[in-house]
């Protein structure tokens, strides 16, 4: 028999009806990432903290899987970009697996998208545009940060930082060379709207060749 975390309470018991209404196959844009635009608006006009934040899942040179936000940081044809360190696990991940998998959940608006496909970096020349708009201060903070490295205390980022801080004093920060942006290319993305009964409508683009397949999945 199970038991559910101190203070938890019977998780078992803890359930939401949904009373959405369903998703129109024929009415969904033709091109998931025409989609995906219309939903994110929807999802920033409600008012929804950070809409653009999504788990982004990885897996290392063992198969073991990772997962972690991060912000989504652009959307065109080619796919969803975001920054990182290229020094970090995810990059490692990344660069070496060449695969990811993205999810955002609008739960208020019981929604949810996924995201799979190819991971490549983008090139230097975009990743010091989006760098050159970062705030100072995290512009800094990716000169400071050995991400995903064991630190001895607080003490020590912040030492970094002021290194960073007095190094660049007076001029403007430039990109370093271990920081920059991936796209991810999907191959698939699929739309989830809640309704009654779990009986919850998926519907998944599919890349076939140079077009877009729709179809719907079982809940």
């Amino acid at each position: 028999m199970t038991e559910d975390p101190p203070g938890t309470g019977d998780l078992r018991t803890l359930r939401h009806e949904y009373d959405t209404h369903g998703l129109d196959v024929g009415a969904l844009a033709g091109d998931p990432m025409a989609q995906f635009a219309d939903w994110f608006r929807d999802a920033a006009a409600e008012g929804i903290y950070e809409p653009h934040a999504m788990a982004l899942a990885t897996v290392d040179a063992e198969c073991r899987p990772s997962c972690r936000y991060v912000l989504l940081r652009g959307v065109d044809e080619r796919g969803f970009q975001f920054f990182t360190s290229y020094a970090s696990a995810k990059a490692r991940d990344l660069d070496g697996r060449g695969h990811g998998a993205l999810t955002w959940g609008w739960l208020e608006q019981h929604r949810q998208v996924r995201a799979t496909g190819p991971v490549r970096r983008l090139d230097a020349a975009e990743s010091d545009r989006y760098f050159a708009s970062r705030p100072r201060g995290s512009q800094i903070a990716a000169w400071a940060s050995p991400q995903s490295t064991v630190l001895d205390g607080r003490d020590e980022l912040e030492r970094r930082v002021h290194e960073a801080e007095e190094r660049f004093a007076g001029h403007d920060v430039p990109r370093p060379e271990h920081w920059g942006g991936y796209v991810l290319e999907p191959l698939a993305v699929e739309f989830w709207q809640s309704a009654p009964h779990r009986l919850h409508d998926r519907v998944r683009y599919r890349r076939d060749g140079d077009r877009w397949v729709r179809e719907r999945l079982a809940p």
